[in-house]
């Protein structure tokens, strides 16, 4: 269900401070355990998960499964995820690896140069949104405030991860290799949409305990306006 956030609906009261919450550039990085190009790009993805000022995410796509391996971490909205990002851009097909540094922009997920260049770019743009995220319970507790120039609406995305998975590939491009990867998506929810002339309170239900990232978005392929992780 979508939740309309207003300060008069969903109102929740928070008390206490946010936790270790993290903050940083968010880097979605669209992989498969398929593509031999791959695995440069989830070593680079590993290092940047242990950096404070970056969120890092791997998405798992399936449109490499018919070649010989079926990704067991793909799913089919992440591939329509990195398409959308495609068709906002007007770019004419999707490829692995690929790196979409703050929903702003798309580069070789391999290619640490262009990386780092890209997050030189955003890690300056200071977070237009003031935003705070409490686990509590079955539930996390999200508020967020508008101070900058920020849309008039917002989607709030709730995002699982599990820490580290380890895959042994029989088959496809990458048979024979042992891979771990970082900071895999396992789940992602669209938690509502944020109106945001009003300072916005939400809870929203979880029942997933590891690490989990609130990414406020201009929409599902426009920047992303600010997000948090808690461990």
């Amino acid at each position: 269900m979508r939740h309309l956030i207003a300060a008069l609906s969903c109102a929740i009261a928070l008390a206490g401070p946010a936790g270790a919450q993290q903050s940083g550039t968010v880097v979605e990085l669209y992989t498969s355990q398929g593509c031999s190009s791959c695995p440069p790009a989830d070593r680079l993805l590993a290092q940047m998960a242990d950096r404070d000022d970056v969120i890092a995410i791997a998405l798992h796509v399936d449109y490499w499964d018919y070649i010989g391996w079926t990704d067991d971490l793909a799913r089919p909205e992440y591939t329509q995820r990195q398409r959308a990002y495609a068709q906002r851009w007007n770019a004419k097909n999707v490829y692995t690896p690929q790196m979409v540094i703050a929903g702003a922009v798309g580069v070789v997920g391999s290619d640490p140069g262009a990386v780092m260049n890209a997050m030189a770019v955003h890690r300056n743009t200071a977070s237009p949104i003031a935003l705070e995220v409490l686990r509590r319970g079955d539930g996390l507790h999200i508020s967020a405030r508008a101070i900058g120039d920020v849309p008039a609406q917002a989607l709030v995305q709730v995002v699982s991860l599990t820490h580290s998975v380890t895959r042994n590939i029989e088959r496809g491009e990458n048979a024979g290799k042992t891979i771990d990867y970082r900071n895999v998506v396992t789940g992602w929810q669209n938690a509502g949409i944020w109106t945001t002339a009003q300072p916005a309170r939400l809870s929203v239900p979880l029942d997933h305990a590891g690490p989990v990232v609130v990414i406020v978005q201009d929409g599902t392929s426009g920047p992303i306006l600010g997000a948090v992780k808690l461990p």
